[in-house]
């Protein structure tokens, strides 16, 4: 084939290239980025500064600040916020984010963490943990305040080394409740979407208004605020539990409970 009967327009691969951002192409491809590297290296000794190591770094160039953003960003610094407000007697979690809503409470004020798996000790003062499985019966009545935030859709799925039980979350749910005074407040979140799912050994999800029929929870608690993040990351504050039946495929619902009996 003559140079006259090769195809005109830009290489496929070029083609293929350009339908990528410059940020996620040279997320993908960082050696792309080596020119500017090699360039801001010679400018950094062209000044005068020293070079000790090369540690070649090609991929944050295009990074963003951070992701100020999804469910556990939202509901850690939300239930955070609303526990500093209430000011409670005593604050239990059952198996929340250590390096997220657990440590967001800690900064001001003691918090004491039950769950089934171990914990390296802490050495900050305000975390107590005891480690326990939270699907057997444990005290009742011993605290005013008590948070589960992305924990129960996994009880009984084994991921966490928990034992095998399809009821896990409704004996979970049970227990926690017990463990809460009459007009203590519950915190809990999981998954929401158009249906109850099990997504073995990952979690659960629920309808948004599931948790009003679970035992140990229909009786006895009274929602005093939903809210609940959507599918692109966003958190829908004090809000209805109707929005996000119609308008949730897969979200995070946050709900704050008050013990009525």
């Amino acid at each position: 084939m003559s140079a006259e009967d090769k195809p005109v327009g830009r290489p496929p691969v070029r083609r293929k290239a350009e339908k990528l951002s410059s940020a996620l192409l040279y997320k993908k491809l960082p050696l792309l980025n080596l020119p500017r590297y090699l360039r801001e290296k010679s400018e950094w000794r062209k000044q005068g500064g020293k070079v000790d190591r090369n540690y070649r770094i090609l991929t944050d160039y295009a990074d963003a600040a951070g992701a100020a953003r999804g469910h556990y960003y939202h509901q850690d610094l939300l239930v955070a916020g609303l526990i500093a407000k209430d000011k409670p007697r005593r604050h239990v979690d059952i198996g929340s984010r250590i390096d997220g809503f657990v440590a967001h409470v800690a900064s001001y004020r003691e918090i004491e963490v039950f769950d089934i798996r171990k914990l390296d000790p802490s050495r900050h003062e305000n975390i107590k943990f005891v480690q326990k499985d939270l699907m057997n019966p444990d005290e009742q009545s011993i605290t005013d305040s008590i948070s589960c935030l992305h924990a129960i859709e996994h009880f009984g799925l084994g991921r966490y080394g928990d034992p095998i039980d399809p009821e896990g979350h409704l004996k979970g749910v049970k227990n926690i409740v017990g463990m809460l005074e009459p007009g203590g407040t519950l915190y809990i979140s999981f998954p929401i979407g158009f249906a109850d799912a099990v997504h073995f050994n990952a979690h659960r999800v629920f309808h948004p208004r599931s948790v009003f029929e679970w035992p140990g929870i229909k009786d006895v608690m009274e929602l005093k605020r939903f809210d609940w993040v959507d599918a692109t990351g966003e958190i829908n504050l004090n809000a209805q539990v109707e929005d996000a039946v119609d308008g949730v495929k897969y979200g995070c619902g946050i709900y704050t409970m008050v013990k009525t009996g």
